[in-house]
């Protein structure tokens, strides 16, 4: 454990939801003493400009790994008391269930050109009763109104408003990075080149290229937490943690949709994608896809699709390429399961990289590696909203009380697989 009396010098490498949760509980620790202890946060291009800011943002206490969910479960909804987060960064309770469907052929949508719907598509909200029987009768909440009632085939709920919540992932990285630098913390827009190791006998220095001037600068360091997402591999070679491309879109729905988040089986027709669109798919598709869809406040719809290792993980962010066909696969299938979404308009396309763990015990990593002052914190794949307030928590502890005190994590340690 640091003495009271200790001057630390602390480097976050990484502006993603690790880096951010890490730097805020850092500053909100009770050893925490701004005239004693720095902490500089590095970035190399902007906060949440990856996963981070581009993820789902489901909540759910039946996520991965079990000894850390139930913590930063809690943790978001007190996150979200103190600093205002139903406004802030959207923080709700929903419900989320798993949707089995029949897609339907695809229909001219102008979800596809980005234009406000047209013609007379009417929400399932005001169809008649008959057509909502016919999805309650497949069990199918009846404010679940959304999805078309022939595609419907089966529903069932995998959880409620109290083990189930959401937020807007870029909005709550980057309150969490204004909420610690607001109590002290240096944020620095900086690509990582070295970690000074003295050998491995303990960290020294962290040398860095400022983005914008190129110039090089090194600072001292105690302490450094290394929590670079897919990026992390990069800033310290021997951690085992890989990149997934991973595509999504946001769209805003022709008429308002109900607070679900909705895991999707749906089965395609034949020849489905075979119609020309304003982009062309140039892969086949599978028998089924199963893409996710979260109903988010201010009537929006955020999907996802498969993840793919087509594309290397590039430099930074910034340089992600977005395969728009496989944002356009993701529209056409959500397109042919409900209305709302095939005549809504689509407001983003976008890919990002998850951070997975190499190793056969799985991830995330959390903890020390045996090197001095050297801490991971990485490889939380696509639960790293979830799991980011109880990681900072922890590495807060790490650093300033020695060891982990809020939850036992001793399969997550990272010497296990360093």
């Amino acid at each position: 454990m640091a003495s009271p009396a200790d001057k630390k010098e602390i480097v976050v490498i990484g502006g993603g939801i690790m880096g951010c949760t890490s730097a805020y509980f850092l500053t909100r620790h009770p050893a925490y003493d701004p005239s004693k202890h720095k902490i500089t946060l590095l970035e190399a291009s902007k906060i949440a400009g990856g996963a981070s800011g581009k993820a789902g943002g489901l909540l759910a206490l039946w996520a991965y790994p079990s000894n850390i969910v139930p913590l930063s479960y809690r943790l978001h909804a007190e996150l979200a008391k103190q600093h205002g987060g139903e406004h802030r960064w959207g923080y709700r309770r929903i419900h989320c269930g798993q949707l089995s469907a029949k897609g339907r052929p695809n229909q001219s949508s102008t979800a596809k050109d980005d234009k406000p719907a047209k013609g007379d598509s009417v929400s399932l909200n005001k169809r008649d009763e008959k057509a909502l029987g016919k999805v309650v009768a497949a069990g199918m909440p009846r404010d679940l109104s959304w999805f078309a009632p022939e595609s419907v085939r089966s529903y069932y709920e995998m959880g409620d408003p109290e083990t189930t919540a959401q937020v807007h992932p870029y909005h709550f990285t980057t309150a969490m990075a204004e909420l610690a630098k607001e109590k002290g913390v240096n944020i620095v827009l900086g690509s990582v080149s070295t970690i000074d190791m003295a050998n491995g006998k303990g960290v020294r220095s962290v040398t860095y290229e400022e983005k914008g001037t190129k110039e090089t600068h090194t600072i001292p360091a105690t302490d450094v937490i290394v929590s670079a997402g897919p990026w992390t591999r990069r800033v310290y070679p021997p951690a085992p943690i890989s990149g997934m491309r991973a595509h999504s879109v946001t769209i805003t729905p022709s008429n308002p949709i109900s607070a679900y988040a909705i895991f999707t089986e749906i089965s395609l027709p034949r020849n489905f994608g075979q119609k020309d669109t304003f982009l062309k798919s140039k892969r086949p598709h599978g028998k089924t896809v199963t893409p996710e869809i979260y109903a988010r406040p201010n009537n929006e719809a955020y999907a996802c699709g498969e993840g793919d290792h087509l594309v290397p993980l590039p430099k930074t962010t910034e340089d992600v390429e977005t395969d728009m066909a496989r944002c356009q696969d993701i529209i056409d299938y959500v397109s042919s399961i409900s209305d709302e979404l095939r005549d809504g308009e689509v407001t983003v396309r976008q890919a990002c990289y998850l951070p997975n763990v190499e190793a056969a015990s799985g991830g995330p990593l959390i903890g020390q590696t045996g090197v001095k002052g050297l801490l991971l914190a990485a490889g939380h794949t696509c639960w790293g909203i979830q799991n980011g307030p109880a990681t900072g928590k922890l590495i807060s502890e790490f650093v300033f009380d020695g060891k982990a005190k809020s939850a036992s994590i001793g399969s997550l340690d990272p010497r296990k697989v360093l």
